[in-house]
């Protein structure tokens, strides 16, 4: 608990808050209650409370040091830790061995155990060697996909996957809403739809957005069959019924989601740093806006359709007015007056 403290202490915690956790935290007794059967009260000798609003927010405390002592990267999401690195030899193979050393080592220290078996390791890039890692005693297991905060990452970094799984959820979502809905009114069906289908086709699709036209055309047929949906609607043609509901085809709502992105970045309203993913071009052309983007050459396909290279072109093409924009949703607004006049803008 002392330890614990500590940590809190250095945060910059102190005085009579400090005195307060001191007094929430110490004393703690939990037991198990099963119809109607409870085990016998156990002290609680580690961790922080759950089931309270602040015990997210001491575990982020208790686990801030984590990665104190490692030479790789690492990136830390509540529970989940990722720790990765370029491995070209065997001395990289062994830096990386010694940083989980290391993690295993402060979880014999505060008690906080990692689960080994639920623990992966995945290789990246053409001509990976492919070293086993070890975690104490247990071999990591590797694995050519894996699911991370709801997207899946794949080893050949392809959407295709992750595509696949936001067709199925949102087909689901679609069916259950044709199945259970007797009243098909339009602005019934387009508020089901934009609430409970589209979220599954776009959470966070500026890291998976599709550049093959399988997987486009993929998700794109969830939104055809809702179209049809809509009485009076379905003998139109796509784009008809499009217009009619008011509604972007996907394609479009992912450029726009990407180009949303890159403002958030450059008026600083998101923790991520404008210059971890761009530089602003050093061309003097008086053409085009004042925010230009530099777009450096790509060795590989899949690196030309990443969200850093794919959205630049159509970042520079913007108007010096809508990159003026002073809020997100004038932003939003210049947008969609654009599309108006430029059809074909958010298309490839």
């Amino acid at each position: 608990m002392a330890d614990f403290l500590k940590k809190v202490e250095n945060h910059g915690i102190t005085g009579k808050v400090l005195r307060w956790l001191n007094e929430w935290l110490s004393g703690r007794k939990q037991r198990v209650c099963i119809n109607g059967q409870c085990s016998t009260w156990e002290a609680v000798t580690s961790g922080v409370p759950q089931g309270s609003v602040l015990g997210p927010v001491l575990f982020l405390i208790f686990i801030n040091d984590l990665d104190s002592n490692l030479l790789s990267s690492v990136l830390k999401f509540a529970d989940d830790t990722k720790v990765f690195g370029r491995v070209n030899s065997d001395k990289d193979k062994e830096v990386l061995q010694q940083d989980l050393h290391r993690l295993m080592n402060w979880s014999d220290r505060w008690q906080m155990p990692f689960n080994a078996s639920k623990c992966k390791v995945m290789h990246l890039g053409n001509g990976n060697s492919k070293f086993s890692y070890f975690m104490g005693d247990h071999k990591l297991e590797s694995v050519n996909e894996e699911k991370d905060l709801g997207i899946f990452i794949t080893d050949n970094l392809k959407p295709t996957r992750q595509c696949q799984q936001a067709y199925s959820k949102a087909s689901k979502a679609l069916g259950l809403i044709g199945r259970t809905i007797s009243f098909k009114s339009k602005d019934v069906l387009l508020r089901l739809y934009k609430t409970l289908v589209r979220p599954h086709l776009e959470y966070c699709s500026s890291a998976w957005s599709p550049y093959y036209e399988k997987d486009k055309f993929l998700l794109e047929r969830v939104q055809h069959r809702f179209t049809r949906m809509v009485p009076g609607l379905k003998l139109m043609s796509y784009e008809s019924r499009l217009e009619r509901l008011g509604l972007w085809t996907l394609e479009e709502r992912r450029h726009r989601a990407d180009l949303l992105e890159v403002f958030k970045m450059y008026k600083g309203l998101t923790t991520t740093p404008f210059t971890d993913f761009f530089s602003f071009s050093t061309v003097a052309i008086t053409r085009g806006h004042s925010a230009k983007l530099e777009k450096h050459h790509c060795h590989l396909e899949l690196r030309r359709h990443f969200f850093s290279m794919r959205v630049v072109d159509r970042w520079n093409k913007l108007p010096q007015h809508i990159i003026d924009s002073t809020s997100l949703n004038s932003f939003k607004n210049g947008l969609t007056q654009l599309r108006k006049t430029r059809m074909g803008f958010f298309m490839d």
